[in-house]
């Protein structure tokens, strides 16, 4: 399957200790978009993310890639289609080393010999991380265990990423070379992030949730000029778009 229409209808999540954390939810995404999920903390960014490839499974509503529904039945199927980067790049490291980790997705779906070779070199080529790969993860710095991560994912050959917090931790070197390398990608993405300005250079588009619910679903640079809705969502406009703070305090206090 080479396209894909991600489809959300309904959805409600409630965690067992009875806290509600998505209402209602309801939205599309068509092949090949940039899409972020913003919102405050506690607002269902990550529970949201984790239904797409089933880390959670939906209790009421559906969601749908392509024309199959995420239930268990269709877990395997779903899992090769929507590739999770997780906040914590330590959630998936697990192998002895760089080359191990990546290859183990493949090797699961029953690849071999040079074509388990090859398609582990061009994941860890796609992130720049070929130097890495007899490193035991636990070494590497937090920019680096990131690359990795994603290049996990990018092994499977995943048509959607679905990546959590992508930039968080990072130095503003490493930050600026993931964005590098998220701009490259031509996949549908799919991101959640605190990091605004990166949302406004990666995502044309954005969905704002707001105590488990979608309160605005459209193009970036609209929803970000729209202030009262970002105070109301306990939200700020990207930093590139606040001008300098000195000279507004300047002009606020002559």
């Amino acid at each position: 399957m080479s396209r894909h229409i991600i489809e959300v209808k309904n959805l409600h999540h409630s965690y067992p200790d009875g806290t509600v954390a998505l209402k209602d939810v309801s939205f599309r995404i068509s092949h090949g978009e940039s899409v972020a999920l913003i919102g405050a903390n506690g607002a269902g960014k990550s529970t949201l993310l984790q239904h797409l490839n089933g880390a959670l499974m939906p209790a009421r509503g559906s969601i749908t890639i392509g024309d199959v529904p995420v239930t268990k039945a269709t877990l395997a199927g779903i899992r090769r289609t929507v590739g999770m980067v997780f906040q914590n790049p330590d959630d998936q490291l697990f192998m002895p080393t760089v080359n191990d980790d990546v290859a183990f997705g493949p090797f699961n779906l029953g690849l071999r010999g040079e074509e388990l070779e090859w398609r582990v070199a061009a994941a860890l080529a796609a992130v720049a991380a070929e130097p890495l790969r007899n490193r035991p993860p636990y070494n590497l710095s937090g920019g680096e265990k990131k690359r990795v991560a994603i290049a996990t994912v990018l092994a499977m050959s995943p048509d959607i990423l679905a990546m959590d917090e992508p930039t968080s931790g990072l130095d503003p070197s490493a930050r600026r070379q993931a964005i590098a390398l998220l701009q490259g990608f031509q996949h549908t993405k799919i991101i959640t992030s605190h990091d605004l300005d990166l949302v406004l250079e990666l995502c044309p588009r954005i969905i704002i949730l707001h105590e488990g619910e979608v309160v605005a679903d459209g193009a970036s640079l609209e929803l970000f000029n729209d202030v009262k809705l970002l105070e109301r969502c306990r939200l700020e406009q990207p930093l590139s778009m606040q001008g300098c703070g000195y000279c507004r305090k300047a002009l606020l206090t002559h």
